[in-house]
């Protein structure tokens, strides 16, 4: 392994190092003329030498060459392409406005990278998905949620029925780190989890890395979702919204300043409970008054321009969940709040025209909480996730074709476990075992991505990380009766147990034809943070912990292999991907996690390893009137605990043989677009009784193998109409959808019942489904003026 490295360093300072002559650098930034957004991904491409680069994410570009006279061609999916004359005798700032083509406007596209970037690209297991896209779907209910269109890629599978939360390629949903303005998102849904946090109106863009991780993203082995806000309006003021079936929404953008600061604010609620609240006045005398749910969020983001080497950008976001119910007897009530915040703060600096940074300071915070009273108990339970972050990364580009990045990261975490108190009128109670944890993790990474050749291309990484679980920690150990054994404790800043990772990330490209092209990656990822759900519960109860002496981090090695070809100038795109995946030190739950208050968490769980693999296909029409994709992917996902089943290798809950999805969008007119998504899964694992007996009047369950039994398959069929007006100053569309169309009655889990009367010698164990959503129509109107 270490020659293997030796060459590629090697092969890295030989490509540098290589061209002497002198050079001179044009740089800049990409932006959209109608209203100053950056243009991640844009193309700047030299006609003159057949090369070229792609801008970050905030738009910045650098390209070295020598003297001379060129043409440079800025394109954008959307965007009229721009031809620029330069003539080349000094470095040079150049700064690209781009217009929008009413040509390609009406075209809906998966991605916004040159049109060829599937197959000239290192990147195997990426994709984006814009908002323009994510918006041409049939929603559940009308309700625009990007999380819910990832889950029509292959190799992302939906956690279940409406449900936003998704799996990737066999792991699990805490082994995907979705990053809001690179601020962790914890928490993901709103509804117990059958909406997104997300509000579609003040995203700008989604991005999904799930094959080979490059080095600047790590904490966890599945995948990156990396959601970035818009920036505001620098031109002009403008607003747009909706108002749907359960929700509203609002966003308001435009300068502070013109061209130099912006604004964004966004926000989005339900209603239901301002329509039901005076109806549950009336009913059986107010009884059922006070009971109510709803959910809201708010987005701001402001950004100033210093100039074109410093900028500055201070993003927020704030969501809620609230559940509140009593018995018309008064005997039962539950208060039941939950949410997400986070804050992030950017800077921005060019320090020449091939250095470019961007600095940091992210804070984010999960909590939930539940106040539980039945007649004079009363019962409170809560638990939160805390996390301040500094970052710095580095895009370097010394040569054309070629980009450094490097950088270090800091997190850390706060994790406040079970804290629950009680009383029943008399007596007062408070687990003894409720101490918050505190952690400092650590990476530093570099990688480097260049042309080895004109028809290989290579991207090289290495990410170091440590982890550090640090006093005061206090550790209660308990005898099997439940009494304290021993208290072990450590003082403030003291460690208490340190990892450390090294990840190495590769990925390459093989240009075999024009069109055609095979793709290889690597990577190894360390995770130390982890997610261990409760047993029997649906609520959003899940509890992270920190790695500590008993909790080792789970590490992922993902071994990919991809064919990429594009055909009728790019208009379809195909590819084949194939993954094997091995993961190390995965968590269950032994037990419940909730028997006995008084125990850390960590006491209850059972240690093993997983494995999956499986095969992608993928095939999209990115051009004309007809547009969309078809994906299936065949995969097979097991795990391994000794502490289960007697070590029996078993099928995970993620383990799904088949899941196909087809998406198809029709721009009929510039008036009507119709659209449609059908899905096809195989049925989810479960664990059922195998036999039941009666011992004196009483009935035994014998349980079978973990997973042994699987549901019956999942499919539906969605469809949409949109009727679109568009006018100069102002717009608007009206979406009418049918989630469901044929009404299928998909299950959402199944549970034994037994029928028969007791006594009789006649009951039976009966096999009951569970179904949620039936055909469901709904009707959204969309504005922007």
């Amino acid at each position: 392994m270490h020659r293997i490295l030796t060459l590629l360093i090697f092969m890295v300072v030989l490509s540098v190092s290589a061209q002497k002559e002198t050079k001179y650098t044009i740089s800049g930034y990409v932006k959209d003329g109608s209203n100053g957004e950056s243009l991640m991904s844009s193309i700047v491409y030299v006609n003159e030498i057949s090369k070229g680069t792609t801008t970050n994410e905030y738009g910045f570009y650098s390209l070295q060459l020598p003297p001379g006279k060129y043409t440079i061609k800025i394109s954008y999916v959307g965007y009229t392409t721009q031809l620029l004359p330069v003539t080349l005798d000094k470095d040079t700032k150049l700064n690209v406005e781009m217009g929008n083509s009413s040509v390609l406007s009406q075209e809906v596209v998966v991605t916004a990278e040159r049109k060829d970037a599937n197959v000239s690209s290192t990147n195997i297991g990426r994709q984006e998905i814009t908002m323009e896209n994510a918006k041409a779907i049939p929603a559940l209910l009308g309700e625009v949620d990007i999380l819910k269109t990832l889950q029509l890629l292959p190799g992302v599978q939906a956690a279940g029925e409406g449900n936003s939360g998704f799996y990737v390629r066999g792991g699990g949903p805490d082994q995907n780190l979705v990053l809001l303005d690179e601020a962790t998102v914890y928490n993901t849904g709103h509804l117990f989890g059958f909406f997104s946090v997300f509000n579609s109106d003040a995203i700008k863009s989604v991005t999904i890395e799930k094959g080979s991780m490059p080095a600047n993203y790590g904490g966890r082995i599945s995948s990156v979702v990396d959601v970035k806000m818009k920036e505001g309006n620098m031109k002009k003021w403008t607003a747009e919204g909706g108002i749907g079936i359960i929700a509203s929404r609002l966003t308001v953008q435009g300068p502070l300043k013109k061209n130099k600061c912006s604004i964004m604010l966004s926000g989005r609620r339900t209603y239901i409970d301002l329509f039901t609240k005076e109806i549950l006045k009336k009913v059986q005398d107010g009884k059922f008054a006070g009971n109510s749910y709803y959910f809201y969020d708010i987005n701001a983001k402001i950004n100033y321009r210093f100039s074109d080497k410093d900028r500055i950008y201070i993003s927020g976001y704030f969501g809620r969940d609230v559940f509140k119910f009593k018995d018309p007897d008064g005997q039962f009530s539950l208060d039941f709040p939950w949410g997400n915040s986070t804050v992030t703060a950017r800077w921005n600096h060019v320090f020449d025209e091939k250095l470019f940074m961007n600095t940091s300071l992210v804070y984010n915070d999960y909590r939930f909480a539940a106040n539980i009273k039945f007649l004079d108990v009363k019962f409170d339970v809560k638990s939160s996730i805390q996390q301040i972050s500094a970052k710095i990364d580095y895009d370097y580009s010394p040569i054309i074709g070629h980009l450094m990045k490097f950088g270090i990261h800091y997190n850390h975490h706060i994790f406040t476990p079970y804290t629950a108190t009680g009383s029943d009128g008399t007596n007062s109670f408070k687990n003894s075992n409720a101490n918050k944890k505190y952690a400092h993790e650590t990476a530093i990474y570099f990688l480097d991505e260049f042309d080895v050749t004109k028809w290989f291309r290579l991207n090289i990484g290495l990410r170091g990380s440590m982890f550090n679980l640090v006093g005061p920690y206090k550790k209660i150990e308990f005898n099997e009766n439940g009494s304290v054994k021993d208290t072990i404790q450590f003082a403030l800043d003291q460690v208490v147990k340190t990892y450390f990772g090294i990840e190495p990330r590769i990925g390459m490209r093989f240009q075999v034809a024009k069109a055609t092209s095979i793709k290889a990656g690597f990577h190894m990822t360390k995770q130390y943070v982890h997610l261990v759900p409760v047993s029997n519960s649906t609520l959003p109860t899940d509890l992270w912990v920190p790695s500590s002496p008993n909790v080792k981090p789970q590490t992922g090695m993902q071994y990919s292999l991809g064919v990429f070809q594009n055909f009728k100038d790019n208009m379809i795109e195909t590819s084949v991907e194939l993954y094997y995946k091995d993961l190390f030190n995965l968590i269950e739950n032994g037990q419940s996690a909730v028997g006995n208050i008084n125990y850390d968490v960590e006491d209850l769980y059972t240690y093993g390893r997983g494995r999956a693999y499986g095969s992608e296909f993928f095939v999209k029409k990115a051009k004309g009137r007809w547009t969309g994709w078809i994906g299936y992917t065949l995969a097979w996902s097991t795990r391994t605990f000794p502490g289960i089943d007697n070590g029996k290798t078993f099928p995970s809950k993620y383990d799904r043989r088949h899941d196909l999805n087809v998406v198809l969008m029709w721009d009929i007119s510039k008036h009507w677009r119709v659209s449609s998504t059908f899905v096809y899964a195989s049925g989810n694992t479960t664990t059922l009784p195998v036999a039941i007996y009666y011992v004196g009047g009483n009935i035994h369950y014998e349980w079978g193998d973990r997973n042994s039994w699987r549901l019956p398959a999942y499919h539906r069929l969605d469809l949409g109409v949109s009727y679109m007006v568009q006018k100069k100053k102002w717009s608007y569309d009206i979406n009418f959808s049918i989630y469901n169309v044929y009404n299928r009655q998909n299950p959402y889990f199944v549970y034994l019942a037994i029928k028969g009367e007791p006594g009789k010698g006649n009951q039976q164990p009966v096999l009951k489904q569970s179904s949620l959503f039936p055909i469901l129509p709904s009707l959204t109107w969309n504005f922007k003026f």
